[in-house]
């Protein structure tokens, strides 16, 4: 497979005049996050109109210039589940790539299945196999073999064609400006994510009082502020369990924190006066914005109107070539229910995502005309795969 080598800065710069000079421009990472803070990258796979090219940022650790000529510029960025490629030139330059198109996002706008493998998109869209071997390639090693090589270009070799007929298709459903809405929505999101306080998706939290959310969001802040430091995953730093188990007992001794099973390893035992700072900050802090949210009760027949609503919503989605999965989950089907009857939330004033964009469109209009009366459900053809149909009334 021919393809260009970049491992000084002058060959760099030269690639960044190549992306600067297309129109189109492909690119896809390999990275390895067991062992850090942050995913550390290792390999960056780039397509351009003259041809594709492996920068190795061991041998060029100054990436800064590559993500520039990605950010600058009129080209459309093609990239597959471009989450981390977004982190990375966040971190880089403080800016996502220009113009993004996804194809795992773009192809949910015209096919079933959402989130696909590129594997499985190259498949669906191109009938071509793309190869598998060496997903679990250290890809930190070096020398890197051919073969590992070869791989990685699998995963721009084919974006081009790619975005050359999900686009058209994308276009032929009408569907361009719905794909452009969620496309900014997920570039704020995966922006908004790097400072956004995570804390409560800490396993085992569910059922905690407010005051021992205190304890466990300021035991969070602590642990990620010291796994960055020391650059590493935050649970090695402090596990969920005895995050928990912490914010349970609601004790700042330092003797009573020792005796927790589990806090006697050295990480955490080097640490422990640090921790029952954090406890005891969570017990003097205010409570305000973690006491359960005001509103109406939800109501018994909430996950009935949810278990008739969703299987409907599940048929228009399929038979229009959109994954459900993307459009909308079961929870959303609910909180839009529950909102347009003025339980839970509601007097809270945020609108639930299928009451927004295009989702409002396709789907939350379908929702609020049954509840008003003006449609309802029908099994419009038994013998469908698709049986379920929203009609007039």
């Amino acid at each position: 497979m021919d393809y260009q080598r970049i491992n000084t800065k002058a060959e760099l710069a030269e690639l960044c005049e190549q992306i600067a000079d297309s129109k189109l421009v492909g690119f896809d990472t390999e990275f390895v996050s067991e062992d850090t803070f942050r995913p550390e990258l290792c390999l960056v796979q780039v397509v351009t109109e003259h041809g594709m090219a492996i920068v190795d940022p061991q041998k060029v650790p100054d990436m800064e210039p590559f993500w520039l000529a990605l950010a600058d510029g009129d080209h459309v960025t093609i990239a597959h589940a471009a989450r981390e490629e977004i982190n990375f030139s966040l971190n880089a330059i403080g800016r996502p790539p220009a113009n993004l198109f996804d194809t795992q996002l773009a192809a949910a706008f015209c096919s079933h299945e959402y989130p696909a493998a590129y594997a499985s998109v190259v498949t669906r869209i191109l009938n071509q196999k793309a190869q598998k071997g060496e997903q679990r390639t250290d890809w930190r090693r070096r020398p890197l073999t051919e073969a590992q090589l070869d791989y990685a270009l699998e995963d721009v070799r084919y974006l081009f064609e790619l975005y050359e007929r999900i686009k058209l298709k994308v276009e032929k459903l009408g569907r361009t400006a719905w794909l452009d809405e969620e496309t900014a929505a997920f570039i704020e999101e995966v922006t908004t994510a790097r400072t956004r306080q995570r804390w409560k998706r800490v396993s085992g939290i569910g059922n905690l009082p407010p005051r021992s959310l205190a304890i466990v969001r300021e035991l969070w802040l602590w642990r990620q502020e010291e796994a960055e430091k020391r650059n590493i995953p935050p649970r090695r730093v402090l596990r969920d369990d005895l995050l928990v188990e912490l914010a349970k007992r609601k004790s700042s001794t330092p003797d009573k924190i020792k005796a927790v099973r589990g806090m006697n390893y050295r990480p955490v035992k080097n640490s422990i006066e640090e921790i029952a700072e954090c406890v005891e900050r969570g017990l003097n802090a205010s409570l305000d914005d973690l006491k359960p949210p005001r509103g109406r009760a939800m109501p018994p027949q909430l996950q009935l109107l949810g278990q008739v609503l969703s299987p409907a919503i599940t048929s228009v989605c399929r038979r229009s070539s959109l994954a459900t999965s993307l459009a909308c989950t079961a929870s959303d089907i609910r909180d839009l229910v529950a909102y347009r009857l003025g339980f839970g939330n509601a007097a809270d004033g945020e609108q639930p995502i299928l009451a927004k964009g295009w989702r409002a469109k396709l789907i939350g209009s379908l929702i609020d005309d049954v509840l008003h009366g003006r449609k309802s459900i029908r099994i419009e053809d038994p013998n469908s795969e698709h049986p379920l149909d929203f009609v007039d009334c």
